[in-house]
């Protein structure tokens, strides 16, 4: 029996040898030929023995190597790093995979290949399935060829610098199911042969200079996902047929020129989840039958149109809507008066529908988002307890809420539609004042006025010279804001006299056992910096939440009051471009610990530039969006503190550390324990010079010689300049060396010559001729912005206006009525609230004559041979001597 076992064991020893053993085998690779060919793409890309050493097997051994039966079928070398010789002269040398004749799969992503595209790929490596070949900075143009690779089932080229049309010759491509050929510089329109690729799944042409209509064949593509041709310049209408693709979840069109109205037939697309239709030139009411069908929808952006007539309802109803964009049209109507289930409610769910014409009462339906922005409508009423928190309200005709329309204003508003407007609750006053008085009484006023204005005139100079030899006694004291009452837990120690602390809006309290236990008891591992209002630690609480805690030592005077004011600040001010206070740990007598949340990118400073592997000596550098992305959050922050608070708010710290980065690189602002209320105003300023008081030329009336919004602005022209330089440290310090380099920096900017800025452009920036308008035109806000002169310097919310729309600084659009104009001041940039423009009656002083040299090396531009760009005219023209427009830089005034 014994034996009998045995044999049978042997029998199933050998099957499995036979079995399994063979199969080891064929992983080797057998071919000559292929593994010749693997040795000289080794030596072609300078892949390094660690990958690819060059003694063992490839197909057992080589990373990102795929064998099937001995033979080469996939290559994958994405990120990998070449040799310190290879890095010398990189190129675009992968010659050897012609030889390897099964090659199903290619993916070279993030690995530089410069050059363009050889002819020969889509003739010689005809069972390619799949093809990446992204962020590998290839140039030039799509070969024609790549349309015989009819096994395709992938086609990755996005994020480099290709050029030229969309060959036609890709809907040749009948297999393809992902198509992506984002975030490059080609132009021409969308082939119409694509109503050939059947099998699409995704198709991705965004960031191109794509003109014409979208072609209605599309519609055909009934597979099809994802579609985005956001960012381009297309035109023309949306084409009704897109409502034939039932299958589609995300459609982003964002961002180009579509006008019309939105077809009727797209109530067709019930499943899907984000619409984007922003930032075009879309009109007319919304179908009243577009929504009901599109019950899946997620995220929502109908902004920057001219969309008006009735909100569609259905909007508000939509189970799973998370993100609501309708800003910036001309919207009407009534919010729903309709309650809210707890279930639907979310904290991170958006909703903006700024600048429209929405009136009535605020209703719960807001409820469900957990930010919210209002502002610039109708709405009247109070305010009810649950539109206090992260909802932005300014600009309507609210009771009892700060920075709202005067009565007038809403009241014609609300006579012109026939409606009744509450006159902010009171009584006697339903209308605006009449208009028109009789003569007589014009006279009399007019009489009365000239009497009693130069009696008043004089006791005003009195009284205001009076202020001034009082003010400047009482200078070196400290600014206290107001503040409102809240009780102060048990424990905790008390705020100082004249700040009173409402501790229900401040986040969390925590305990020290859990402030210790997520900073590891304060280990050095987890210190981040030493700031001069305490040390910032990072921590993880419970639940894996990442957070930044300061640890503030309440024997540095300084620090106490410090920690206060900020305790103070979080209190009343609640906006989503400042950092998120999440709570704090009063409970010890001598350290106080606040809690906030981490931010994944940490701030400019530091994410500027990136180590792109860990380990790795070369740099990644942020891209031109992302720089103007953060430009325009950080200018969203300070203009919310300097226009939207009162008394206004100075930073007083703003700097690239001070500007904090999210994981998706929106801006928080941080370092708010110097925040304090603004010292004197304009006005006062222009007072002083009157009386020919002296003045320094950033002080306020305290002696603090950064307590004005002025300050402000100058440092973060210096935050601009560091973007636009890529020069580190610039916006930190105020030293000798860094006066020069801005004297040796300023003069190559110029409104009358683009060119010059190439010259401090930071050389890791790889930019096309459209977007380097952009950066000229950042460039010309920072000069504005170091103006020596305080009162000469832009208003926070003007220099926000000109970062969003930053053509409009170097292109003129109204040629026939504007002349050039200098750097605006202060003054004439108030103009632009009451619309008054002083026209030049000559034209400025003739240009400077550019330096002899360079001060930081020239930038890279890659040629599109583009017509036009997605923030362009339209005319495809662009000009380096046109002058800023008078809507973004008004002219200014003389001092």
């Amino acid at each position: 029996m014994v034996d009998q076992w045995s044999r049978v064991f042997l029998i199933c020893s050998a099957l499995f040898f036979l079995l399994f053993g063979c199969t080891v085998q064929q992983q080797f690779l057998v071919s000559r030929q292929e593994r010749l060919a693997l040795l000289q793409l080794r030596s072609a890309l300078g892949l390094r023995a660690k990958e690819w050493p060059i003694k063992s097997d490839p197909c057992t051994t080589w990373a990102g190597l795929q064998c099937t039966n001995g033979r080469v079928t996939g290559i994958n070398i994405s990120g990998f790093r070449r040799t310190r010789r290879g890095n010398e002269n990189p190129q675009f040398s992968i010659d050897a995979i012609q030889n390897l004749t099964l090659l199903t799969s290619f993916n070279a992503s993030n690995f530089e290949l410069p050059g363009s595209i050889p002819e020969w790929l889509g003739l010689r490596v005809f069972a390619l399935q799949m093809l990446d070949l992204s962020s590998c900075s290839i140039n030039g143009a799509i070969p024609f060829t790549l349309g015989n690779l009819t096994s395709l089932v992938q086609l990755h080229l996005s994020d480099n610098n290709l050029t030229g049309i969309v060959p036609s010759s890709l809907g040749q491509l009948f297999g393809l199911s992902v198509l992506d050929l984002s975030q490059n510089s080609l132009t021409g329109s969308i082939p119409e042969t694509f109503i050939s690729l059947g099998n699409l799944t995704l198709l991705d042409m965004s960031l191109n200079f794509l003109s014409g209509e979208i072609p209605p064949s599309i519609g055909t593509l009934s597979r099809l996902q994802f579609l985005n041709l956001s960012r381009n310049s297309l035109s023309s209408s949306i084409p009704a047929q897109l409502g034939n693709l039932s299958s589609l979840v995300d459609l982003d069109l964002g961002f180009n020129s579509l006008s019309g109205s939105v077809p009727p037939e797209l109530r067709g697309l019930i499943n899907l989840q984000r619409l984007v239709i922003g930032n075009n030139f879309l009109t007319n009411s919304l179908p009243s039958d577009l929504f009901p069908s599109l019950t899946r929808l997620q995220f929502v952006v109908l902004s920057h149109n001219g969309f008006n007539g009735d909100f569609p309802n259905m909007l508000w109803s939509i189970p799973e809507l998370r993100f609501l964009d309708a800003s910036v049209n001309n919207f009407t109507g009534m919010l729903p008066n309709v309650g809210l289930s707890v279930n639907n409610a979310s904290n991170t769910a958006v909703l903006n529908i700024s600048q429209n014409l929405f009136y009535g009462n605020l209703t719960p339906v807001i409820q469900r988002f957990g930010f919210v922005d209002m502002s610039e409508n109708y709405f009247e009423g109070p305010v009810p307890v649950y539109a206090r928190g992260n909802a932005f309200l300014g600009r309507n005709c609210l009771r009892n809420s700060t920075n709202q329309r005067n009565v007038t204003e809403c009241a014609s508003f609300y006579t012109d539609r026939n409606l009744v407007f509450d006159n902010f609750g009171e009584p006697n006053r339903t209308q605006p004042p009449p208009r028109n008085t009789n003569k007589r009484n014009r006279k009399l006023v007019i009489i009365l006025a000239s009497v009693f204005g130069g009696i008043g005139l004089i006791a005003v100079m009195v009284i205001i010279i009076g202020m001034l030899i009082i003010c400047k006694r009482k200078r070196g004291t400290t600014n206290q804001r107001s503040t409102g009452v809240g009780p102060v837990p048990e424990g905790e120690t008390p705020p100082p006299h004249g700040v009173s602390l409402n501790f229900s809006s401040l986040g969390d309290g925590f305990s020290y056992n859990q402030i210790v236990q997520a900073t590891s008891e304060f280990s050095d591992a987890n210190l981040i910096k030493k700031g001069h209002s305490g040390d910032l630690f990072r921590g993880i609480l419970e639940g894996g939440i990442h957070v930044v805690i300061k640890k503030i030592d309440l024997n540095s005077s300084v620090k106490k009051e410090a920690y206060m004011l900020e305790l103070d600040l979080f209190s009343k001010l609640s906006h989503p471009r400042l950092v998120p206070l999440l709570g704090h740990c009063l409970e010890n007598e001598n350290e106080k610990f606040l809690v906030y949340k981490y931010m994944p990118n940490a701030d400019l400073y530091s994410s500027l530039f990136k180590k792109i592997n860990s380990g790795d000596d070369g740099l990644k550098s942020l891209d031109w969006i992302t720089r103007l992305k953060i430009a325009i959050g950080a200018a969203e922050g300070l203009s919310y503190l300097h226009h939207d608070c009162t008394p206004p708010l100075v930073h007083r710290d703003v700097q690239a550390s001070s500007i904090l980065l999210d994981d998706k690189y929106e801006v928080r602002l941080g370092s708010l324990s110097e925040v304090c209320a603004q010292e004197g105003d304009i006005y006062q300023s222009r007072i002083t010079r009157l009386l020919r008081m002296p003045q320094t030329s950033d002080q306020g009336v305290s002696g603090k010689s950064n307590a004005t919004c002025a300050y402000d602005v100058y440092c973060f022209g210096k935050v601009l300049l560091e973007l636009v330089t890529g020069k580190l440290g610039i916006s930190s310090s105020n030293d000798a060396t860094t006066k020069d380099w801005l004297e040796s920096t300023l003069p190559y900017i110029s409104i009358y010559d683009k060119e010059l800025v190439t010259n401090i452009l930071d050389p890791s920036l790889i930019i096309d001729e459209d977007l380097l308008e952009e950066v000229w035109a950042m460039a010309i806000v920072a000069r504005s912005c170091l103006n020596p002169k305080p009162t000469r310097r832009p208003l926070m919310r003007y220099i926000l206006k000109a970062l969003e729309n930053p053509l409009k600084v170097v292109r003129e659009e109204h040629t026939s009525s504007a002349r050039l104009r200098t750097t605006s001041s202060r003054g004439s940039w108030n103009a632009a609230l009451f619309g008054s423009w002083r026209q030049s009656s000559s034209d400025v002083a003739a240009v400077p004559v550019a330096p002899p040299h360079k001060v930081e090396g020239s930038g890279s531009f890659k040629q599109s041979g583009t017509s036009g760009s997605q923030n362009g005219d339209g005319n495809g023209h662009s000009s380096s001597t046109r002058p800023h427009s008078k809507e973004i830089f008004p002219e200014q005034n003389e001092d």
